[in-house]
């Protein structure tokens, strides 16, 4: 890493060199759901060492290189998929953590493209078993009002999924389905005939609170958290989907990873000279604790400034594409339309070890 990122080149599969950007921390994605339906891609493409990017603004391939990444932050509603290559990362020395969108929406068919609950709560233990504890962040996520939906079904819904989650879970990340505010999830909806009801901040405040009161009264425990939420509330935190303190908790061990995050790690237990008593040392609040008496400190502001305001994720680079996703989840922000998801859906599978997500 002795260029400038700008300076910086890779060798195509057709031996052209182009540019390319060497993210440290991926994102896997907030545009499309990768481990359900693009995990075997992904991985040839990790093997391989990059992969192409479209931007959905301008249209323009770029490349990624994944020479420096040692973090990947996977997003999923289906992530049974990576268990068949979660070996693969350990021996890479990458690490990893899921973004598990688990919901239940079955009866109301919001999201007829995911498989059954069951499957799914098996499928979040199995991870667990493999990746460890906090490795798998449960989400619930969007919270979505309708004529059929109301506050206190949301929270029979959440109650229903968090007792079976409880042991293997830490977290349980929501937000607030703002409707009105993108056009994509507005017409989606009403294409599909969903008679939502955009949320006011009394119900807000009302829904967090019986949260609260639920995770109390459960013995959960979970730690509650909104997702890009700006609205403070009582019992709940903002959370950092794309979590550095996560990262340096379940990736100390990369000396890279830490520079990039600028953590230190501290002994609790340091020796003034050879033949002196060794005392414990002090640990702040904000340490994050590691194993064998050793604490992190971030020492670097991480956040994402091309995030929205009310984000908490860190710097990282999102490698998925829009209108890719076949969940076809009725209020989809990531889909264009159905048609277009299942179209490259479709040009994916024609050329599955293409360069793009999209075969194109």
């Amino acid at each position: 890493m002795n260029k400038k990122q700008d300076d910086r080149t890779i060798i195509l599969n057709n031996g052209e060199i182009a540019k390319a950007t060497f993210p440290v921390v991926v994102s896997a994605s907030r545009s499309t759901d990768i481990p359900a339906f693009y995990s075997d891609w992904f991985f040839e493409r990790l093997r391989k060492g990059y992969s192409a990017w479209t931007n959905p603004f301008n249209g323009k391939k770029s490349y990624v290189s994944y020479e420096d990444t040692q973090f990947i932050v996977f997003w999923s509603k289906n992530p049974r998929p990576l268990l068949n290559h979660i070996d693969y990362l350990k021996e890479k020395g990458i690490g990893c953590y899921i973004q598990y969108t688990l919901n239940d929406y079955e009866n109301e068919g919001l999201e007829q493209g995911v498989l059954r609950l069951k499957e799914r709560i098996d499928t979040f233990k199995l991870l667990v078993a493999k990746l460890g504890m906090g490795a798998v962040v449960w989400r619930f996520d969007p919270l979505i009002l309708t004529d059929k939906i109301d506050i206190d079904k949301l929270l029979r819904k959440i109650e229903h999924i968090g007792d079976q989650l409880q042991g293997y879970t830490e977290k349980l990340v929501f937000s607030f389905a703002d409707i009105l505010s993108y056009r994509k999830v507005k017409a989606n909806l009403e294409r599909n005939h969903i008679n939502y009801i955009d949320w006011t901040k009394d119900q807000m405040l009302e829904f967090a609170e019986k949260l609260v009161h639920l995770n109390k009264a459960k013995g959960w425990n979970y730690i509650l958290a909104t997702c890009g939420e700006s609205a403070d509330l009582d019992g709940v935190v903002h959370n950092h989907c794309i979590d550095d303190r996560l990262m340096v908790r379940l990736g100390y061990k990369s000396k890279e990873l830490m520079k990039f995050l600028g953590a230190e790690i501290i002994d609790t237990r340091q020796q003034s000279d050879l033949f002196a008593e060794i005392e414990p040392l002090e640990i702040p609040a904000n340490a994050i604790l590691l194993d064998n008496n050793r604490y992190a400190v971030i020492n670097k502001n991480n956040k994402d400034k091309g995030q929205r305001i009310a984000c908490g994720c860190m710097k990282s680079k999102d490698i998925g594409e829009y209108n890719t996703c076949p969940h076809l989840c009725e209020y989809c922000y990531a889909n264009s339309s159905k048609e277009s998801a299942i179209a490259n859906w479709k040009c994916h599978k024609t050329n599955p070890w293409s360069e793009t997500i999209t075969g194109k």
